[in-house]
């Protein structure tokens, strides 16, 4: 997936404050604004003792109800409507109302024309979470309900865009140092196998809609693979810079290595431990987001761009393909939406947690997340770019550091256009203009477009590749 989104909550989480003058713990709440809006602040919420009627489900007043004046009433949900409730409990008096859910939270609402009649606030929380408080508090519960502002500007967004323009630019440097070490590479260099790439990648999405089911364990076991494989080659390759030794020995005519071995089985430790624990959000994002990392490293290290043309080529098509799919294609069809869904559960998006969204977080994890392919495709460019810095002998490196620059840029247009909007962007609309058209610009003024353009003249077998030399850099 290639988007940027920071995901937006699909309900009025509140917070649930529960005291008894000793110990304190809060809960997850969810509210509507139309009914009586809840505190921005714990200091400012009114606290209330919190009646037990979780007997009943408060539909009707046949039955003979406790002395509830002033008091907070916690009922079980079901059997009514929302403001049926609700009209009871004030009727009796009660100055708030908690329905307790064995279901899945939602936003309690009613007609339009029910909404002046309650004056006191209402709000869902789960039942369990109930139950733990009952252990905890016993009957003696003090209550209140407060909802604290959600900030769009958070610092998810800054780490987010510190995680983003190092992998671009360590993967960039990396596939420079490695070309100038005349490494092997896998060189994309015919316009037809960029086509076809692509193709297979709009394929791959409309087969995630059909077969979601089975895909789903196929890319997860895909990715544990390739990102175990991508994390040893960045700490073998970090191992070798510091320059620590390497112990080998021989088994059976096969060459072993200490520090390999010792590597590969962190590697593969860390890969397992997230395919277990991957639906575990309160830290398993950090283990996606290191593996991310090196899998984006290690993708751009290995597949090259064998010069600008194929990169013009491979970022339009990107470019239109993410532009299609999330502008476009909700106008006529719900399948992009429903695939987006499924894709943020899936191993291909960086994910940092909303540290601002606290009542939010309280009733499931929310995240800022990043695709893999926001920093993939325009990586690929800025690693052509550092190569071509080794062809040409630069030795300020210009086209690399002008690529990342450019895509630093384009990012913070991004998070510029998301929080203006209120709305995920894809990301790719502002990064490949940005980078592209740097680059062309800068190819343009130091008169080497013919060069860049060109790139290196790569065959399958034993070509040598061309080296330019730049007098003034």
């Amino acid at each position: 997936i290639i988007t940027f989104l920071s995901q937006q909550i699909s309900c009025q989480e509140a917070i649930l404050h529960v005291s008894n003058g000793n110990t304190e713990r809060e809960y997850c709440i969810v509210h509507n604004h139309s009914w009586t809006p809840l505190s921005q602040s714990l200091e400012a919420a009114v606290q209330y003792p919190l009646v037990n009627m979780t007997s009943t489900m408060l539909c009707n007043n046949a039955t003979v109800f406790p002395d509830v004046k002033g008091k907070a009433l916690v009922v079980m949900r079901g059997g009514c409507d929302f403001s049926q409730k609700a009209l009871l409990a004030q009727s009796l008096g009660a100055t708030a109302l908690l329905l307790a859910s064995n279901k899945t939270l939602i936003t309690p609402s009613a007609n339009d024309s029910e909404y002046a009649k309650v004056h006191i606030p209402l709000a869902l929380m789960r039942y369990r979470d109930f139950l733990e408080a009952q252990k905890v508090f016993g009957e003696n519960m003090e209550v209140k309900l407060y909802a604290p502002p959600q900030s769009k500007l958070d610092p998810s967004i800054a780490v987010m865009l510190l995680i983003a323009i190092v992998t671009v630019a360590l993967g960039g440097f990396w596939s420079g140092a490695c070309n100038k070490a005349d490494s092997g590479e896998l060189f994309l260099y015919s316009p037809l196998k960029v086509v076809i790439f692509v193709a297979m990648m709009c394929g791959m999405l409309v087969l995630m809609y059909f077969f979601y089911n089975v895909l789903v364990y196929v890319i997860i076991a895909i990715f544990c693979l390739a990102s175990a494989s991508a994390l040893f080659s960045c700490l073998d390759a970090v191992m070798e810079k510091i320059g620590c030794g390497t112990l080998s020995f021989s088994v059976r005519n096969w060459n072993l290595s200490v520090r390999s071995i010792i590597l590969a089985s962190v590697c593969i430790t860390i890969a397992v431990i997230w395919g277990v624990y991957r639906n575990e959000d309160r830290w398993i994002w950090i283990l996606q987001d290191l593996l991310g990392i090196a899998f984006c490293l290690n993708f751009m290290k290995t597949i090259s761009l064998s010069n600008f043309k194929i990169c013009v080529i491979l970022l339009t098509l990107l470019l239109v393909y993410d532009v299609f799919f999330v502008f476009i294609t909700p106008f006529f069809t719900k399948v992009w939406v429903y695939v987006f869904i499924k894709f943020f559960f899936l191993p291909v998006v960086m994910r940092v947690p909303r540290f601002s969204a606290w009542a939010q977080n309280l009733c499931g994890m929310q995240f800022s997340i990043l695709g893999y392919g926001d920093i993939i495709v325009p990586g690929l460019l800025v690693a052509y770019c550092s190569r071509f810095d080794v062809w040409i002998n630069s030795r300020k490196k210009i086209y690399f550091v002008s690529c990342c620059i450019a895509y630093l840029l384009g990012m913070i247009m991004t998070f510029a256009v998301m929080l203006l909007s209120g709305m995920g962007q894809p990301a790719l609309l502002y990064l490949v203009p940005f980078t592209l058209i740097t680059s062309a610009v800068v190819a343009g003024c130091r008169g080497e477009m013919r060069q860049f353009w060109a790139g290196t003249t790569y065959e399958v077998r034993g070509a040598s590749k061309p080296v330019w030399h730049s007098a003034d850099i």
